[in-house]
Formats: C-alpha cells, sequence, structure tokens
C-alpha cells in the first residue's frame, strides 16, 4: 500500500508540474516537463484516466466491410474485437473467451465463428455461444448464459472508434467541430488501401507531438518533405478540447496531394490544401484532397509506442486508371518520411531521460503541442479534485 501512495503521489507531483507548465500563456510556453514522457506513475495516470475513458480510434470501416470482417485492438489491457456481422453491422466484444479466458482472436482477417485456439469453445458474429465441446456433460452449464461482453462501437467520417467508458458522450457530438472544419473533404469516402503495425522505442506522446508539429519539417525531413515545406505559409490555430489541426496550402510534389480534376467537392485554395488532424488522445491524420495517412498509437509502457499505419485513396482517384501507380509512389514517400521521424523522435526520448533535460520555449507553429498539453493536463488531473 505504501508503495502504491507513493506512485500516486509521485505521478500527482508530475501532473502539477505539468499544470504550472500550461498556466503560461502561450506566447511564453514551454516544452512538457520531461517526467511527462519517463513516468510510469504519470502513465499509470493516463491510462486510468484517458484511455479507459475516451474515445480511441483503431482503425477504418472500410478495412472490414464484408460479413465476417474483423480487426483485433487492446485499450488498456482489454483485448477486443470489431467485426461486421450477418446483417453487415459493426459490432465490437470483448476479445477473451469465456471459458478459461483465452485471447480469442488475433490481428485483422475474416471468420464465421469466433473460435478459442485454446479448448475450441466458440461464439457467432453477435457474441452468443454457439459450442462448447463436451460441455453436455456438466449439468450446471448452459450454453445460452454464455455472450461476449459488447463494448461500444461508433464510426465517424469512416473511422471505427471504441470506447470502455458507458457514459461517453458520442463520437460525433464530441468531434462536431472537426466535422464542420473537413467536411468538404469527404473523408468517410476515403478507402484505405495500405495498413500495417510497427513498434518504435519512443514515448507515444512524443511522436504525437512530432505529428502535430510541422516545424520540423525542413531538417529532420530535409530529404524528403522538408525542401516542399514552406514554413511562413503554414496556419496552427487554437485547438479544442478535443483535437487540435493546422493547414498546409501547396503545391504538391504528388499529384494526388491536390483534388482531382473529377473531384466537385473542393473549390479556391481547397483544393491543394492539406490538413494535419490530431483527434486526442491518439488518432493522427494527414488528410489531403487526394490521399490521407494515418497513425494510432497506443503506449507499450514509457519507452515503446505500438503503432497502426495506415492510408488510401480518395474516391476519385481509387476510380482513376493510375491509382496503383499512384498509391506506390505514396507509399514509398510515406515510408522514408516515417523512417526519417522514428529516428527523431527516438532520440528526443533518449534526450528527455537525460539529467540535464531541461523544456525550452515552443515556436508559434508548435501551438498544436501546447493544446495538447492542456489536454493533458485535464484530464491525468482528474483525481487531484
Amino acid at each position: 500500500m505504501e508503495s502504491s501512495t507513493a506512485a500516486s503521489s509521485a505521478g500527482f507531483e508530475i501532473v502539477r508540474q505539468l499544470q504550472a507548465s500550461c498556466d503560461r500563456p502561450f506566447s511564453d510556453a514551454r516544452s512538457m516537463p520531461p517526467a511527462v514522457y519517463t513516468s510510469a506513475d504519470f502513465l499509470a495516470l493516463e491510462q486510468a484516466n484517458i484511455f479507459r475513458s475516451e474515445w480511441l480510434c483503431v482503425g477504418r470501416a472500410s478495412a472490414i466491410a464484408e460479413t465476417g470482417d474483423y480487426l483485433t485492438a487492446d485499450i488498456d489491457g482489454q483485448p477486443i474485437v470489431v467485426l461486421r456481422d450477418e446483417r453487415l453491422e459493426l459490432k465490437a466484444f470483448s476479445n477473451v473467451c469465456l471459458h478459461r479466458m483465452s485471447v480469442l482472436l488475433e490481428g485483422r482477417g475474416n471468420t464465421r465463428r469466433i473460435v478459442c485456439p485454446y479448448h475450441a469453445w466458440n461464439y457467432t458474429l453477435d457474441g452468443a455461444l454457439s459450442g462448447a465441446p463436451m460441455m453436455d456433460r456438466q449439468s450446471g452449464f448452459c450454453k445460452e448464459n454464455y455472450r461476449l461482453p459488447s463494448v461500444r462501437c461508433e464510426v465517424w467520417e469512416g473511422w471505427i472508434y471504441v470506447t470502455l467508458n458507458a457514459g461517453a458522450p458520442p463520437v460525433a457530438e464530441k468531434l462536431a467541430g472537426l466535422t464542420e472544419l473537413i467536411s468538404s473533404y469527404g473523408m468517410a469516402d476515403y478507402k484505405e488501401t495500405f495498413y500495417e503495425e510497427h513498434v518504435w522505442d519512443t514515448n507515444w506522446k512524443i511522436l504525437a507531438e512530432n505529428f502535430m508539429e510541422s516545424y520540423h519539417l525542413p531538417m529532420l525531413h530535409r530529404a524528403t518533405v522538408g525542401p516542399h515545406s514552406r514554413l511562413e505559409e503554414m496556419e496552427c490555430p487554437p485547438g479544442s478540447d478535443a483535437f487540435n489541426y493546422h493547414w498546409i496550402t501547396k503545391e504538391a510534389s504528388l499529384p494526388i496531394g491536390q483534388a482531382h480534376p473529377d473531384n466537385r467537392r473542393l473549390e479556391g485554395h481547397w483544393r491543394k490544401t492539406t490538413a494535419l488532424l490530431a483527434i486526442y488522445p491518439t488518432h493522427l491524420v494527414t488528410l489531403t484532397p487526394g490521399y490521407f495517412w494515418y497513425l494510432v498509437l497506443q503506449p507499450v509502457g514509457t519507452g515503446r509506442v505500438h503503432i497502426r499505419f495506415g492510408g488510401g485513396l480518395a474516391p476519385e482517384f481509387i476510380a482513376d486508371p493510375k491509382a496503383a501507380e499512384y498509391m506506390t509512389t505514396l507509399k514509398a514517400l510515406l515510408d522514408a518520411v516515417n523512417e526519417e521521424d522514428r529516428r527523431g523522435v527516438q532520440a528526443v526520448f533518449r534526450g528527455v531521460g537525460a539529467p540535464l533535460a531541461r523544456p525550452g520555449h515552443l515556436s508559434h507553429l508548435e501551438r498544436p503541442n501546447y493544446d495538447f498539453a492542456r489536454y493533458l493536463a485535464q484530464h491525468v488531473a482528474q483525481p487531484l479534485a
């Protein structure tokens, strides 16, 4: 009990340091305290007050379009599965067998039954227990009493979100402001064309912050997208309680970076404007008129982050005869950019653990980082109230 109390006290002290930092006006804003990234006690507060209560993105609805298609994820130690049932409706369940509690499904795939790999108990796509080998010999067993617990699942703009919080407001309500900002892109109709998973040696927040700001583009990405980045033309408006964003208007280096000639949704400068969206806590999207790519983050301790990495094309480019060629070129660029980012964020994590590490002032292009810090301070501080 004493060690638990000491850990809680240590975590709350870091929260107080973060709150003090966030009390500064943006004109005098600093990076977050190093312990925010390195402390297991602070991560425990994040798990308790953010990951167990917020809506978390787990992927694109278009990636599981057919009956029996599924994807799996984990919410703070709770395995879940999201699938298409017989009526093509999205359902989410606990991904743990009701017998001896083995995890049921792994990764992504298609199945007609959810079959436990341990003892072959199996469930329908509606979560009901369908079969349990040899259990008819147990008089106390009743198959009808077993059903996988449901998990809340909603779709926003083509993204699947889940939460363990029965009282969380609907995703569409939470992100209504963002829906209005990006409605003309028609993101719900973009189709995922690639998906991968990675683990990097850094803290999840360092990678999130890296995505949120473009200040690093000319230097870190000098071999790829840096030369095309005009910092003086970037806009970084204040964010909201649920997300932050910034805009880049540019002449795209790839044809799919601008609107397709058949695109009738976007007009004027919007036909060449890229939106960079950070949806709290862990969903990061680059949305252009012709394509999108995204990261969904999950902490694996303080020093590792699991990454869902995917992307695809707007419907006009999906229909274009050169779609495969465009996607191949885009994927090669994204892989190169991600490798640059990986080296950068892993170097930052090594640095924040140094005894002499100190937070420095933020630039005007790091407004999203300031807003993200305030989001964290507000949510992890809940037990202090």
